[in-house]
């Protein structure tokens, strides 16, 4: 059996979030906010948490950086 594939959340420019592989030519899935892509993201890959792009600015980080769901 395989390892599982990391799983990234991020956000496209047309507002949707999308739920990808590393270095993937397109989405394995779309959803309309940020916590029902990441839902999907644990459902595909189950027990590891997908990566998740920061969308906003907080004391922790800004935008275009990366954290554990």
């Amino acid at each position: 059996m395989s390892a599982p594939k990391k799983l990234f959340v991020e956000k496209r420019d047309d507002g949707q979030f999308a739920v990808s592989k590393a270095n993937a030519q397109r989405a394995s899935a779309l959803a309309d906010t940020q916590k029902e892509a990441i839902e999907i993201a644990k459902k595909l890959n189950p027990g590891h948490s997908p990566d998740v792009e920061r969308v906003r600015h907080t004391k922790n980080g800004g935008p275009d950086q990366w954290r554990k769901a």
